[in-house]
């Protein structure tokens, strides 16, 4: 299933991939932190998206993170 990174912030997208194990993805995001190369975010929250292509339903999951600053207001 294709699954999409965006910070729910500004809507940007961080990472498109493909995975097999949407339910272990899952399960990992929402640990402690994601890191990616350019900063550490925590999961906000996902939703799976559903569109149509070339006359073929496709679902897409949609996950949302916010920065951890956002998490621990100081």
């Amino acid at each position: 299933m294709n699954v999409i990174f965006v910070l729910t912030k500004t809507g940007e997208e961080v990472l498109e991939m493909v995975s097999n194990d949407v339910a272990g993805l899952l399960a990992a995001v929402k640990g402690e932190n994601v890191t990616f190369p350019f900063g550490s975010f925590q999961y906000d929250f996902h939703t799976l998206d559903h569109y149509l292509v070339d006359n073929v339903y496709r679902q897409e999951l949609v996950i949302y993170l916010k920065e951890e600053s956002e998490t621990n207001p100081l």
